[in-house]
């Protein structure tokens, strides 16, 4: 890994990758000539067997805001997502994915937002949807703000209402995010940590599109045909696990809610919220309580319950 610089850096991009050879540069590219430039990014390459690292030292090379370092064996998505926030110094933090473009204007209007209003905890803009060789493919409609006054209200809309989990790679205030479950190793860990993050403060979608979410077949949520495939993914000690994603999502709300710093009244509010989650639509359909009653009873799911 490169020398980290001296000065502290206000923000802090974790950009973890695995073979992300196709299209690592174009992300890259699109960090390095923001208009907000105070910022450090950490790569952090899972054992990649493909051109990623040469691609990276090229790049580390060229601007020394760029930390690269290497696994020495692929720990799994999540433990190197963590990775990538335990080394970083900012007072703000932002994940990067390999194969998604920041447009010029996307860091600047979200730093911006988190240091005009204390109570947002973490913002994004609206994204884009793009293909292979860049094209627009259309916009996200689920995308939504947690902006509620209360914390009660605003986990109900983040457990209840379906969204799609981009908002996880928005800016975040660090100190918050180190308060939470942080990047978890089940499916559906975004959907988590997007709904405790909400339990801090106000998660704002910014209506400005500067964002683009690529959509190919290695993308993960696309790439793996089974649960099992996925949690190896996530975690490779997982390969003989068997996955009960709406009960691990539901006992992860629980957590969250026990572990922010709530009133109690407030505390109260949510947990009474939680109670009300098992007779809400999944994001995909089904009603959570039939999904928690087919797993129990060793049933495929219906529907994939990830992010």
């Amino acid at each position: 890994m490169s020398d980290a610089p001296a000065s502290t850096p206000r923000l802090s991009i974790g950009l973890p990758v695995f073979n992300g050879e196709n299209y690592l540069a174009a992300a890259l590219a699109g960090l390095l000539e923001q208009e907000f430039t105070d910022f450090e990014l950490i790569i952090a390459d899972n054992a990649s067997t493909d051109q990623t690292a040469e691609i990276c030292r090229v790049f580390a090379a060229s601007d020394s805001r760029i930390r690269y370092m290497r696994n020495a064996e692929n720990v799994g998505a999540a433990a190197n997502y963590n990775l990538t926030l335990e080394l970083a110094r900012g007072h703000y933090f932002k994940w990067a994915a390999h194969d998604d473009v920041c447009l010029p204007g996307f860091l600047q209007a979200c730093v911006d937002c988190l240091d005009s209003h204390p109570d947002v905890v973490l913002c994004h803009t609206r994204s884009v949807g793009i293909g292979t060789r860049g094209e627009v493919k259309g916009v996200y409609a689920e995308e939504c703000s947690f902006d509620a006054l209360t914390p009660a209200t605003r986990l109900w809309t983040a457990i209840s209402r379906p969204h799609v989990c981009i908002a996880v790679f928005g800016v975040m205030r660090r100190e918050v995010l180190l308060k939470t479950v942080r990047h978890g190793d089940w499916l559906g860990a975004d959907r988590n940590l997007l709904a405790e993050l909400s339990l801090h403060g106000r998660v704002v979608l910014l209506p400005a599109f500067l964002f683009q979410r690529r959509e190919h077949p290695e993308a993960s949520i696309h790439k793996f045909a089974t649960e099992a495939e996925r949690l190896l993914w996530f975690n490779p000690g997982h390969a003989t696990r068997r996955a009960f994603p709406t009960w691990r999502r539901f006992q992860e709300y629980t957590r969250a809610v026990h572990r922010s710093p709530l009133g109690v009244i407030e505390r109260l509010r949510c947990y009474l919220q939680l109670l009300r989650w098992p007779y809400a639509r999944h994001h995909t359909g089904p009603r959570n309580a039939g999904l928690l009653w087919r797993e129990l009873m060793g049933g495929r799911p219906e529907v994939n319950p990830g992010a």
